[in-house]
């Protein structure tokens, strides 16, 4: 379809102004330069620019900067008298990095959907920004839903598995597909590497590879059972019921997942989400070389404890090796994500997914202590 588009272009390019457009925009995520199109059944490549020479000028859009963002929000501010607060400002930067579509959209739903936000003389605090954030992944609106189809595309997944693994990029991974995740928005690049473009976008992506395992866990995980008579979530029941469950249905359950080599990760997150929906969230952190996705689960609380949360981290490592240097390192790793996090509770899983390896020797459970902080260990 592209390559006919291109062809009416050029065709009626002399014709212009009386019979053709005097200009033609064509607005897409990708510059057409940089499309490799195939002109015949021998799957001969031709590039988009080179192959017609009519493109005058190639702009792109990119992401609003911190300035764009306060700007954006100052003029409803000017037009409504309504105030953000500073920290509601900060976490919409931190929340979006400055994505458009996300930027406008948690504004809107404080300012214009929110029963609270709708009220000018209320200040959008960043509880605020935060319940919207999460109403907005829920219900898995057009924009956040459009990423499951990108997510498909064996490109995109050579670029995102090994993301969602904390593992390095492979082999057969090209350029091309790197460029192309790039220009989707989906990823950017850091001096520290390759990483998932903003926390929303880190959250979305497990959450679309996990949905109908989500659907199909309905019938067989109750989030009460694993909440306690003091209404705090009990993660040690949670991840020993996974363990359980693992044991017995990972084999065919990991098929069921595109990622196939972040099926175990995703398995379990699909497990925490079913629970952790009923009230708290997650937030994630995985990227290129890492060696590990670092979860945590925050759930609020009730009764007298009012207004305050329940913090855990769970970290998530595939063996790679010896056993006790895995352990010994995921520790560490696990502490240090404990203590940025004011986490009060820490588990560390590690999946043996080597054949030979019988489950009697994968699954075991044991608590690990490091200066006066318990780390449980959960073999998978």
């Amino acid at each position: 379809m592209l390559i006919t588009v291109l062809r009416h272009l050029r065709a009626g390019y002399d014709q212009r102004p009386a019979r053709f457009p005097r200009s033609v925009l064509l607005c897409g995520v990708r510059d057409v330069r940089d499309y490799r199109l195939r002109i015949n059944a021998g799957k001969e490549v031709i590039t988009g620019g080179s192959a017609f020479n009519i493109k005058a000028e190639s702009l792109r859009l990119g992401d609003f900067t911190r300035e764009d963002l306060e700007a954006l929000y100052r003029q409803h501010t000017e037009e409504t008298a309504q105030r953000f607060e500073p920290e509601a400002i900060e976490l919409a930067w931190d929340l979006t990095r400055g994505q458009p579509w996300l930027t406008n959209a948690l504004a809107y739903e404080v300012c214009f959907r929110g029963t609270e936000g709708r009220n000018r003389t209320r200040v959008v605090t960043a509880a605020m920004v935060l319940a919207v954030k999460e109403a907005l992944i829920l219900r898995r609106v057009t924009h956040l839903h459009q990423l499951a189809d990108k997510l498909q595309e064996e490109r995109v997944r050579r670029v995102i598995e090994p993301m969602l693994r904390g593992e390095d990029l492979e082999r057969q991974v090209c350029p091309d597909d790197v460029e192309y995740v790039l220009d989707l928005g989906l990823a950017r690049r850091e001096p520290e590497g390759l990483e998932v473009s903003n926390p929303i976008y880190r959250e979305v992506i497990p959450r679309e590879l996990t949905w109908l395992q989500e659907i199909n866990l309905e019938s067989r995980i109750r989030p009460a059972w694993y909440i306690a008579p003091d209404d705090r979530l009990d993660l040690g029941k949670l991840l020993a019921a996974f363990q359980d469950f693992f044991r017995e249905h990972s084999e065919h359950w990991v098929e069921r997942f595109e990622y196939k080599e972040a099926g175990p990760q995703l398995l379990l997150q699909a497990f925490l989400h079913r629970v952790v929906n009923n009230g708290g969230r997650i937030e994630r952190e995985y990227g290129l070389g890492r060696g590990r996705t670092d979860l945590l689960v925050v759930w609020p609380l009730k009764g007298s404890d009012e207004g305050r949360e329940q913090r855990a981290v769970i970290e998530l490592k595939v063996l790679r090796g010896d056993l006790e240097k895995a352990v010994q390192l995921g520790l560490e790793q696990t502490l240090e994500y404990q203590d940025r996090t004011a986490a009060a509770e820490a588990h560390l899983v590690i999946f043996d997914r080597r054949p030979e390896r019988s489950w009697a020797e994968k699954i075991y459970r044991r608590v690990e202590e490091r200066g006066g902080r318990e780390v449980v260990v959960w073999g998978m």
